[in-house]
């Protein structure tokens, strides 16, 4: 039996989640990524519990997430060592700044696309990019370009759930083998530059060679996915609406990117809170996102921010629940026990630019986590956040000494 087994009938085909028969001949389930970011940080006194270790009382903000508690590590005192500002939140899942990148032999690849690299073509869709509106740059290539998500529910699920026609998947076909044989080309003509190019440009052509072959082995994968049918999605009725709210649209993507894991459409998505997002349908909220940051401590003004936050943990809260719905054949547990969950931002707190002390937590994964942990090493030194992002490519499968700026690990263990 194949990893998925395929009903086929009325010309079509139905992709099922994987079943107890094909796991057994499998082994355990993959381990899955989940993203969830927002560019402004979060107000410490509602996101970080006031003490440390497993019996902490968790703060307003996290308060959706009190049923998952023995499952959640929340991680105090960790960044990427940069100074206070806007325009640094870009480094949330890397810690290397676009300008800086060169000094890195990934440049600043983020952790999700390492991960999506390492999943390969065992999945139709290395990685998955969900907005509502244009998003924080989470996610970056090998080459240091940033990655766009998707901003529109509805493109969403054509992007995930919707097949080509016959007509659609000729012409995909044609693309992609146009674009390989341009690639072919290039290759000759890289070689002729190479023999008379200095050593520094025999470095930025080696660099440009590693795309291309990159992009040689995308295309061969995305050819192999062409005529094979994706699973089948009921499209969320309330995006039908015209009065679908932030919490409908939020709540469908969620469910489409929980839906994808567990059909195996993908392994690695992100999701983004970006700061235009409107939020003026949440009760007490009538400010902007990033104007709320900026409140002087004014109290109605803090409540609205803390109303904002907690409406996108608990729409990580729902989605989290949505995972540990769902039964993992050939283990005793949950998708979400698969599923390594990180929660954070690239900025600590907006209201003082701060890009110390960065809110992340850790959630699902299999870990035994830790509840509330102080992560300052030496002498009150906050970690490096790359440490911790070092740990969960561990669990995701990938075995490398460093990533980025990382200057060991973080201890979460794992069964």
């Amino acid at each position: 039996m194949d990893r998925r087994t395929v009903l086929r009938g009325l010309g079509g085909a139905l992709a099922l989640p994987l079943l107890e028969a094909a796991a057994a001949t499998q082994g355990s389930p993959p381990i899955r990524f989940l993203v969830v970011g927002n560019p402004l940080g979060m107000h410490p006194d509602h996101f970080f519990p006031s003490g440390f270790g497993g019996e902490v009382e968790f703060p307003e903000t996290l308060q959706s997430l009190g049923w998952l508690r023995d499952r959640i590590t929340i991680v105090s005192h960790t960044d990427h060592g940069m100074n206070n500002g806007h325009g640094r939140e870009i480094s949330f899942l890397n810690g290397i700044l676009p300008e800086n990148s060169a000094a890195f032999p990934e440049k600043n690849i983020s952790v999700d696309q390492v991960m999506a690299r390492h999943a390969g073509s065992q999945v139709r869709y290395a990685s998955v990019h969900a907005a509502l509106k244009s998003g924080i740059r989470m996610s970056w290539s090998s080459n240091g370009v940033d990655l766009k998500p998707i901003a529109d529910p509805h493109r969403l699920f054509d992007h995930l759930f919707r097949n080509l026609t016959p007509v659609e998947k000729a012409a995909r076909r044609e693309v992609i083998g146009r674009n390989r044989s341009i690639l072919d080309t290039v290759g000759q003509q890289l070689a002729s530059v190479r023999s008379s190019a200095s050593n520094w440009d025999r470095q930025r052509l080696d660099q440009f060679t590693t795309s291309v072959r990159e992009l040689e082995h995308t295309l061969a994968e995305r050819q192999g996915w062409v005529d094979r049918d994706k699973p089948a999605f009921d499209f969320p009725p309330r995006l039908a609406s015209p009065q679908a709210t932030i919490e409908d649209r939020y709540s469908a993507i969620f469910g489409m990117v929980a839906y994808a894991f567990e059909t195996d459409l993908t392994r690695v998505a992100t999701v983004a809170f970006p700061n235009e997002l409107d939020y003026s349908e949440l009760e007490g909220v009538d400010r902007g996102y990033h104007a709320c940051t900026h409140n002087g401590k004014k109290e109605d003004l803090v409540a609205q921010l803390v109303a904002i936050e907690s409406f996108q943990i608990e729409r990580l809260s729902r989605c989290l629940r949505q995972l540990d719905a769902v039964s993992e054949p050939g283990s005793d547990g949950t998708l979400l026990d698969h599923t390594i969950v990180l929660f954070g931002s690239g900025m600590g707190y907006g209201g003082t630019h701060s890009n110390r002390d960065l809110p992340i937590l850790v959630a699902g994964g299999g870990f035994r986590h830790r509840g509330h942990v102080d992560a300052r090493v030496g002498k009150g030194t906050s970690m490096p956040l790359c440490n911790l992002y070092l740990t969960l490519l561990h669990r995701f499968g990938v075995e490398r000494d460093r990533f980025n700026t990382s200057t060991g690990t973080f201890d979460l263990r794992y069964a």
